[in-house]
């Protein structure tokens, strides 16, 4: 006779594993644009509004809502989204040049027009930081960047020329390693205490940079830090772009795959996928006490992932908080402060954000740079002591989908701020 609990196990057993949270913003975008082509708005409100569930209350869906309740003839509705985006401290150029036709019922309304002052307003400049170290080649397209206690440099790396530079305001910088495979050089992360360097190449897909036969491939790579010297290399899973990391304590790997959506921790000689449901675009994670580490996803926010328990929890999922958390490319931790590198907002951003002491709730938030004239595009950075240092003006935005210089522009050289947190 089969007791409950072995009915239990059968019928879980049985279930259909969980759709990933890459399919189910799959499924929901195709159920929303379908519902607009049709013309049933409810349907499509529905959708927009489990989108807004999924992605915590990104600032995409808000404006995704207004529309939608927009063309549902709900102007009160429209106008709150749009309140409520205006409320991030964010901007829309469609929006306020009126190319974006999606919103032409709103645009009598005085309220309206109250709103769009409140989108300009939010692209003042804002630059608290100070010029710390330039690199002086321009064809460098700098990544990632991490602090070398041994010698009180920093090592950066290269996307365009793929390689790691080491830098100090003190001389010209030098070249500390390149890529084995001739590939762009993305993520960096030294760990003096072992006396090691580890980076990661990517193959990304379609990058004109990288050979066409290796498109879609990524490796773990660990360099001696005295020498420079390649000591293991780990290929990553089939088209994968491990484009970030964070060491645990034990000097351990964990790796994003901003193209696939998994983490993976480098254990012996394999990485281990250790979470491939959760995550849409994870970016560079940063340690937390109690086995624990912040993720944030491109896509979903930031994420409280517990490693021991497999357990993930959304900082600011309900939205009580004005906060936009979408478009992180880096996170960094100092004290109860953390600290956004935010190249997916517009504008794009770097802010302080400061939580309450479990480091689960959001109490406040400080821009430190935004829409700063002659930069753009941030990427990473790294606290040093009571300073945080940051790539202001990466390159990215220079180029095309395939990693070519759009026509008429030009790479400029990188520029490294510091911003004290004393």
């Amino acid at each position: 006779m089969r007791t409950a609990a072995t009915l239990l196990m059968l019928l879980l057993a049985a279930a259909p594993p969980p759709k990933s949270a890459r399919h189910q913003l799959r499924d929901l975008q195709a159920k929303a644009l379908a519902a607009a082509k049709s013309g049933d708005q409810q349907s499509r409100i529905a959708a927009d509004v489990d989108l807004q569930r999924l992605l915590n209350h990104s600032p995409s869906v808000l404006e995704a809502l207004a529309r939608a309740y927009a063309a549902a003839g709900d102007t009160q509705r429209a106008l709150a989204a749009l309140n409520q985006f205006a409320a991030l401290g964010l901007s829309d150029d469609d929006l306020l040049s009126g190319a974006d036709h999606r919103l032409s019922a709103l645009e009598p309304l005085p309220e309206y027009k109250q709103i769009l002052d409140r989108l300009r307003g939010n692209q003042a400049p804002v630059s608290l930081g100070t010029p710390f170290l330039t690199l002086p080649d321009p064809g460098l397209l700098t990544e990632d960047i991490d602090y070398d206690p041994t010698t009180g440099t920093f090592l950066i790396t290269s996307v365009l020329e793929h390689k790691i530079v080491r830098a100090s305001p003190a001389g010209s910088p030098t070249d500390f390693a390149v890529s084995p495979d001739n590939w762009p050089m993305l993520a960096i992360k030294i760990d003096a205490q072992r006396h090691r360097v580890w980076a990661t190449e990517v193959a990304l897909d379609g990058f004109t940079a990288a050979p066409k036969s290796d498109w879609g491939r990524s490796a773990v790579l660990c360099y001696d830090l005295a020498t420079g010297k390649v000591l293991r290399r780990t290929e990553g899973p089939p088209h994968s772009a491990l484009g970030d990391m964070v060491l645990t304590p034990g000097g351990d790997p964990i790796v994003s795959d901003g193209e696939g959506g998994g983490l993976y921790r480098l254990a012996g000689d394999s990485l281990r996928p250790i979470n491939i449901t959760d995550f849409i675009s994870p970016q560079t994670p940063v340690m937390l006490a109690g086995d624990r580490i912040l993720v944030p996803d491109y896509v979903r926010g930031l994420a409280l992932y517990n490693l021991r328990a497999n357990q993930v929890s959304w900082l600011n999922a309900d939205g009580a908080f004005p906060a936009a958390l979408s478009g992180v490319d880096g996170v960094y931790l100092h004290n109860q402060q953390l600290l956004l590198t935010q190249n997916g907002t517009a504008p794009e951003r770097i802010i302080l954000v400061a939580l309450d002491p479990s480091l689960t709730r959001i109490i406040g938030t400080k821009i430190i740079e935004q829409a700063t004239p002659g930069r753009g595009d941030p990427t990473h950075g790294v606290v040093v002591g009571e300073e945080f240092y940051y790539i202001a003006n990466s390159g990215w935005s220079q180029l095309d989908d395939h990693g070519d210089v759009k026509p008429g522009a030009h790479l400029t050289p990188s520029h490294i701020l510091r911003y004290s947190l004393k």
